[in-house]
């Protein structure tokens, strides 16, 4: 049973990788500036943390550390002004995506792929303030970015938009995954994800 409680060297991995991930999220982030991309960042984002996350994910062989992973995500997320929202999707979507990756006993590709464009939803908690708190989400930006660009968000994310972007990332995620796997193929096949 020893074996599989979290080690030193899984806290390490898990604190190593969520710190290279958050900063390329980060950076991908930035693209918010111009509105049009707004919508798009659910796709680029987990696109651009494709490589290192697939590479964090032929070290985990244990439950818990893609769980870890969101929590962190969605705390680092929180503490720079993200919201509650995104702790809470960190949390949900991490627990779903490492429920379905130990599913597949951490070596299954397939498990693996569909677990990471399911943890890559952990970013809607991000834009989900767009839907579910619009009036305030939009107020807030005014003073930051002015009424014009704040117009222009809003006409680029209606309403109906908000179940689409889940869609977007989870396939963002899934492209992301194929991206990490075809750069990092040597690296699955010493981990045995197949």
């Amino acid at each position: 049973m020893e074996k599989n409680k979290l080690q030193a060297k899984d806290l390490i991995n898990v604190g190593i990788f969520t710190a290279i991930y958050f900063i390329l999220f980060f950076a991908g982030m930035m693209l918010g500036y111009i509105p049009i991309f707004i919508p798009l960042l659910g796709l680029v984002c987990p696109i651009i943390c494709g490589i290192p996350f697939m590479l964090y994910l032929t070290k985990v062989k244990k439950f818990g550390m893609v769980t870890l992973s969101g929590i962190i995500l969605g705390l680092l997320n929180m503490l720079i002004g993200s919201g509650v929202l995104v702790l809470i999707f960190g949390i949900v979507f991490g627990v779903a995506a490492d429920l379905i990756m130990k599913s597949g006993k951490y070596k299954s590709w397939k498990f693996t792929l569909l677990g990471n464009g399911v943890f890559s939803l952990w970013i809607m908690g991000f834009v989900s303030r767009m839907f579910l708190t619009r009036t305030e989400f939009f107020d807030s930006l005014v003073s930051s970015y002015g009424q014009e660009y704040v117009d222009t968000l809003m006409s680029y994310t209606p309403g109906w938009m908000f179940p689409v972007l889940f869609v977007v990332t989870f396939l963002g995620g899934i492209l992301g995954a194929l991206l990490g796997k075809a750069v990092l193929k040597k690296h699955f096949e010493k981990a045995g994800i197949v």
